[in-house]
């Protein structure tokens, strides 16, 4: 979603959204998910996010992707759980990011000019927000119109430019969407099911002579093994 789209997330229909993702035709976006989901994602046991910043996350994620007809949204899919698996690791801590300053205001062909690592920009960030509204109680109507407010805005977020965490938190939901469930969202690989992406097939030999046939097979994880199981590999400090 661009900076300057004089739409707001109430209007954002699911079909833009996924154009931008590189998954164009799926439907318009209708009300928000279940409350199971929203049960099911506070039951995740987050690594990086306390539990105000675990509410606004969950709250503003079940908005930007929410669920449909056409299949699951982003709290169905635990684009949370990928969210705070990413912060809470290296990418989180601004481990390939420039960190020695000058930080001044740059023009936007230099991209990223601010002295925050993504998981600060997003705690610095989430706080600001917190201390002025409580975002998860809100009605969805009235969380549309704070999340439209960020993206329109400049407001001030403790250090943190309201657009440049929108735009941030949007692109880190559409990827926890999309992603491979390896790394924590696309639960079941709900949106791989719902767009038709196959996933994380080595090869496709046995359909090489098969022509004008649909590729029915079920998505596969980079995580899966060959009978299907899904192996997740931690990786202890020292070890």
């Amino acid at each position: 979603m661009a900076k300057d789209d004089a739409s707001a997330p109430t209007n954002l229909s699911r079909r833009r959204l996924f154009q931008a993702a590189g998954a164009a035709g799926v439907a318009a976006a209708l009300p928000a998910g279940t409350a199971q989901a929203q049960q099911r994602a506070s039951a995740t046991a987050y690594v990086f996010f306390n539990p105000a910043e675990s509410a606004f996350i969950e709250a503003a994620v079940a908005r930007l992707i929410p669920k449909d007809e056409t299949g699951p949204g982003a709290l169905e899919a635990g684009v949370p759980n990928y969210i705070d698996k990413q912060l809470g690791g290296a990418w989180g801590a601004g481990e390939r990011l420039y960190r020695s300053g000058p930080w001044q205001q740059g023009v936007p062909s230099q991209g990223y000019q601010l002295p925050f690592t993504p998981s600060e920009l997003f705690r610095t960030a989430i706080r600001a927000i917190n201390e002025k509204t409580k975002f998860s109680k809100l009605p969805q109507k009235e969380q549309d119109a704070f999340l439209d407010s960020l993206q329109k805005g400049r407001e001030d977020l403790g250090g943190v430019p309201s657009n440049v965490f929108f735009e941030s938190l949007l692109q880190v939901t559409i990827e926890g969407f999309f992603s491979d469930p390896a790394y924590g969202g696309n639960r079941d690989m709900l949106a791989w099911k719902m767009i038709g992406f196959p996933g994380a097939y080595a090869d496709f030999y046995e359909y090489v002579d098969k022509h004008n046939v649909a590729y029915t097979a079920p998505p596969t994880s980079l995580a899966q093994d060959a009978r299907g199981w899904i192996h997740v590999h931690v990786v202890r400090k020292g070890s």
